[in-house]
């Protein structure tokens, strides 16, 4: 065992005799140590790296002002699409530098304005800003709400019931709710959701799992609810449900962990005035719709009692089907809206009723190497519609989200709009006009600077064309698009778990680009920019295509004459933050700085923390002796080599992640401050009561201020004098 280090200012930590040998291969981890944040060696060596980097973050410019710059660009709050109930509305929405959105509620008033008031406002609840309100879903009636709140991070949602007439609670908590929906039975009465089991009924390792979709009644102890499905299922197993309006039908699907493929059931109810109606909601006559295909499929009924299904079987990029809820299997579906052999379909609603009684619509969203489309249809057999009305003519290109309609029919529908400088907008479309209207904006205006985006097409190692946008101020750019000089420039990136990175509005890019960096964004193999094949293209034994897109989209950037390696940073969180991980292991040379948010990197152990049994179906197994080789061949870890020249780096963790757990980023930050040849500083910034999803603005704020003026000290950008 060794205490020493490379470089005297990072702190010592004790290299230890660790080896496993797994399928006959010695496996070093000489930071074992590192994964337990109770031990007093952990305890004391994040002690001294917390002092680290607070001495080194006092060193960088430019700390206050680009604070400032980010919370302003964040000023114009924000406000999310309306989900109707009857004339009543619900809007999530953020008031300028307000911590948190709150829900809120818009009623109608007889002869006079609708008035909003807020419904579930996080602050209110617990001003320390460290709750969240992770989910919420309205009765088929609007009359109550079922919402979900989690404390620090942890995503651990307890579930209740609100009065919106009252603002009241009148059921509930129900704990363990994590990642559960909630499907109202007409009447708001009764809901199927998702739970998990007692922890005192399955073994501690597997505490976070064994998820079953459970009936619950209003009033009732949330222990006597009656499970409906899950038992002998895959312990990782994820559930959705979904009743009709009409109450009439129930799905169900399931499926392992993060796999692309589900399974999907659907039960007939019956009348819901039978004699037998509450026997039959306690054990509903599931039957399949498609079970055991390698294949995504979402079953939803809609009012016209036509089953509709989402799915990418024999359909990569995805198709739309139809068939009877009688008759669910897949030899029964027809295609209303067949796979686009260059875009993906994301979405769709449904617009029928008065007045599109004789010509009911069909809306599609869809993304065209990430860039969004809506296309119209004819309900009853899929035909595009192709005049003056249609496409529907989007205000730029960018990113729509969230498109929805009436639950109880008519001609409008609403979605969000964003794109790279425009923060996310609602828009109104009229299916009888085909107009399109803005409907809301963030309540806050919010000053850009004048930047402009390319998507450039480049080639990765084996020839494949990727694509990524490039975001520059207008003049750093010649009339032609090229850039006048290399500058200093962030390259982002994420490839894993069929996540698309769609044009969208951030104040962490847009505070860069205007201090005169470029930003860059790949859509790597591994995302679903162009389909789930691209997305299989990223995962399991090819892996490692996402690493050589990245490492190519770097060299690109310096080949065209956007930034020169001295100038250049990697950026990524999450699976995102593995990618960057193995490109600073994989090329240190071609980056001066690299930012690590929350990350995988011991690829070999990842299975057992957090929710890392959940991904094996992404990344693979180390239990395997075939996937171990897979992950031995790129784990960031474990190809630390000692003597390379790192780029600087800095790792950003959060103690209340339950998702990838911080000794990531522990392990990996003692391995390279111990191998590194580099005078670059090699930090990590831990932070408590924060998780990997949503958080305070304040929180936000801070982190973003930090690892902006943390890769603008190491690329070279100047930033504004805080003063």
């Amino acid at each position: 065992m060794t205490s020493t280090t490379s470089r005297a200012d990072h702190p010592a930590a004790p290299r230890l005799d660790v080896v496993d040998v797994l399928h006959g291969r010695p496996v070093p981890d000489p930071y074992r140590w590192l994964e337990d944040p109770a031990d007093e060696r952990t305890v004391a060596w994040s002690r001294a790296q917390h002092a680290l980097f607070q001495e080194r973050a006092a060193t960088w410019p430019g700390q206050e002002a680009a604070e400032r710059r980010i919370r302003e660009l964040l000023s114009g709050g924000y406000v999310g699409v309306p989900i109707w109930r009857g004339d009543r509305r619900f809007v999530m929405r953020r008031e300028g530098s307000a911590e948190h959105s709150v829900l809120t509620v818009v009623d109608p008033l007889p002869g006079g304005d609708p008035a909003e008031r807020v419904l579930i406002d996080p602050m209110a609840l617990d001003p320390t800003g460290l709750t969240t309100l992770d989910a919420w879903q309205p009765t088929t009636e609007g009359d109550l709400i079922a919402y979900q709140l989690s404390q620090g991070g942890t995503e651990e949602s307890v579930l209740r019931v609100l009065d919106v007439a009252t603002g009241e609670d009148v059921d509930g908590p129900i704990d363990r709710a994590r990642y559960s929906p909630v499907a109202w039975l007409p009447g708001g009465r009764a809901f199927y959701y998702v739970r998990r089991l007692d922890p005192e009924l399955v073994p501690d390792d597997e505490r976070q799992y064994h998820r079953r979709v459970r009936l619950h009644r209003l009033g009732s102890d949330p222990a006597d609810d009656v499970e409906i499905f899950g038992a002998g299922m895959d312990v990782r197993s994820y559930y959705g449900v979904r009743v009709s309006r009409n109450g009439r039908w129930l799905v169900v699907t399931a499926a392992t962990g993060t796999a692309p493929r589900n399974d999907a059931w659907i039960a007939d109810l019956g009348d819901p005035e039978a004699p037998d109606r509450d026997a039959v909601l306690a054990a509903p006559p599931l039957r399949p719709v498609a079970v055991g295909l390698d294949a995504k499929t979402d079953p939803f009924v809609a009012r016209d009692g036509r089953l509709y299904i989402t799915t990418d079987l024999d359909a990569p990029r995805g198709r739309l089907a139809v068939t009877s809820p009688e008759h669910p299997e897949p030899e029964h579906w027809r295609d209303l809206i067949p796979q686009d052999d260059e875009a993906v379909l994301e979405d769709f609603t449904v617009l029928d009723g008065a007045p599109l009684d004789t010509a009911p619509l069909l809306l599609a969203s869809w993304t065209r190497h990430a860039v969004s489309e809506i296309t119209a249809h004819a309900l009853a057999d899929g035909t595009p519609l192709d005049d003056d009305r249609w496409p529907v003519r989007l205000p730029g290109l960018g990113a729509v989200g969230g498109l929805v309609s009436r639950p109880e029919g008519g001609h409008e529908a609403w979605f969000s709009y964003t794109d790279h400088t425009t923060p996310p907008h609602v828009y109104r479309l009229d299916g009888i006009t085909g107009e399109v209207t803005l409907w809301a904006r963030p309540p806050g205006a919010v000053e850009v600077p004048d930047v402009v985006t390319r998507q450039v097409t480049y080639r990765s190692t084996d020839g494949t064309a990727v694509r990524m946008f490039v975001i520059a101020r207008a003049d750093a750019v010649d009339p032609a698009g090229a850039p006048t000089a290399p500058r200093p420039t962030v390259l982002y990136g994420y490839g894993g778990f069929n996540v698309s990175l769609t044009p969208g509005f951030s104040a962490s890019i847009l505070a860069w680009v205007e201090a005169g960096g470029v930003y860059a964004v790949a859509n790597l193999r591994g995302g679903s920019e162009e389909g789930e094949a691209w997305h299989r293209a990223g995962m399991l034994g090819n892996k490692q295509n996402v690493f050589d897109d990245f490492l190519a989209a770097a060299e690109r950037l310096i080949a065209d004459g956007w930034t020169t390696p001295g100038q250049l940073a990697a950026s990524g969180g999450s699976n995102g933050g593995l990618l960057v991980g193995a490109a600073l292991t994989q090329r240190p040379d071609l980056f001066a700085a690299v930012v690590c948010s929350a990350p995988l990197l011991d690829m070999i152990r990842y299975e057992k923390f957090g929710l890392g049994a959940t991904w094996n179906v992404e990344y693979g197994s180390a239990a395997v002796a075939r996937e171990f080789e897979w992950l031995a061949a790129y784990s960031p870890y474990h190809h630390v080599r000692e003597g390379a020249d790192y780029p600087a780096t800095l790792f950003t963790v959060f103690e209340g992640d339950s998702r990838v757990d911080p000794l990531h980023a522990r392990k990996m930050c003692a391995a390279l401050q111990h191998a590194t040849s580099s005078d670059r500083p090699i930090l990590i910034r831990a932070e408590g009561d924060v998780g990997h999803g949503a958080r305070a603005l304040s929180r936000s704020v801070a982190l973003a201020a930090d690892t902006m003026t943390f890769t603008a000290a190491w690329t070279g950008l100047p930033l504004a004098d805080d003063a």
